[in-house]
């Protein structure tokens, strides 16, 4: 599907989304398109950014919009919905939620990241939310499957899902299980003006090993130094003195990761052809064809 016409289809669903609402139709007119990808994301007149889930996707945005509440009552900083409005409405089978616009902001900091995890991991567990626990391998499977990989690469891929199915299900002892984020990075993190950082985007957010939050920056600086030696120990210290990367798990979770992003790569790969080498090059590190980590991998759309 060409750009123009995701946006056009997205559309409608926003339109439907805005009728159910009770928003004006005018305010689906004048959207502005933020981001299109798995989810999508507008910007209405008002302050007012409408998220248009997957198919299928109705009980996570509901979860979504049931965390963000969470967090307020608990005053942990972070994006919030549009409580005047209808969440997670049906609209022709994507589930739209409405969120407050953020004011002027910039990408947040590791230590920003680790200092709103403490506070996040902190919190007693909800009794009336359904976050069901984390599943660090959702949709990989499908991916494998449907990825554009010749049998010996995909047969790989199959055994390595399964030996760390195998690894998950026999994790060493680590910090208690809480309420974790599932999608821990940066980009998650958006800082005001007023210095406030604020956490973003709850569509992972289940019960798991805190580990799982912190092992994504250990990444960053592990396996594709991306982050320099003192921004990760100031990283450490915020969150706690906790460094994940001396916890017998880690490799196991990290492996996980690395999987998830070469997994991401070859589903991107069918839609965009200019990702194939980058698809390609992630899997051939996975391999221990392109020598040790540190590996330097591009984004993908």
């Amino acid at each position: 599907m060409t750009t123009t016409a995701a946006a056009e289809a997205s559309r409608t669903h926003l339109f439907q989304a805005c009728h159910l609402a009770g928003l004006e139709t005018a305010d689906a007119r004048q959207a502005e398109v933020i981001r299109l990808g798995e989810n999508a994301l507008w910007r209405l007149p008002g302050g007012i950014v409408a998220r248009i889930s997957r198919e299928g996707q109705h009980r996570a945005a509901a979860r979504e919009v049931a965390v963000a509440r969470w967090l307020a009552s608990n005053g942990v900083p972070a994006v919030r919905p549009i409580a005047e409005l209808e969440q997670a409405v049906d609209a022709g089978g994507r589930s739209v939620t409405f969120w407050q616009e953020l004011p002027p902001h910039r990408p947040g900091t590791t230590a920003n990241l680790a200092y709103l995890l403490r506070q996040l991991h902190a919190l007693p567990v909800p009794a009336d939310i359904d976050l069901g626990r984390l599943d660090p391998f959702v949709r990989l499977g499908d991916r494998i499957e449907e990825a554009d990989v010749d049998p010996e690469g995909r047969a790989w891929l199959l055994d390595r899902l399964a030996q760390l199915r195998e690894a998950w299900a026999n994790l060493p002892a680590g910090m208690p299980e809480c309420v974790i984020h599932g999608d821990a990075w940066t980009g998650n993190v958006a800082v005001l003006d007023s210095g406030t950082a604020l956490l973003l985007d709850f569509e992972r957010t289940s019960i798991g090993p805190p580990e799982w939050d912190l092992t994504s920056t250990a990444v960053s600086r592990g396996t594709f130094a991306e982050l320099s030696e003192a921004d990760y120990l100031a990283y450490c210290h915020a969150y706690g003195d906790t460094n994940v990367q001396l916890w017998a798990g880690y490799p196991a979770l990290r492996d996980m990761r690395e999987l998830r992003l070469v997994c991401f790569a070859l589903q991107a790969a069918l839609q965009h052809p200019h990702a194939r080498e980058q698809a390609a090059l992630r899997l051939a590190c996975l391999r221990g064809l392109r020598g040790p980590r540190p590996w330097q991998w591009r984004a993908v759309p």
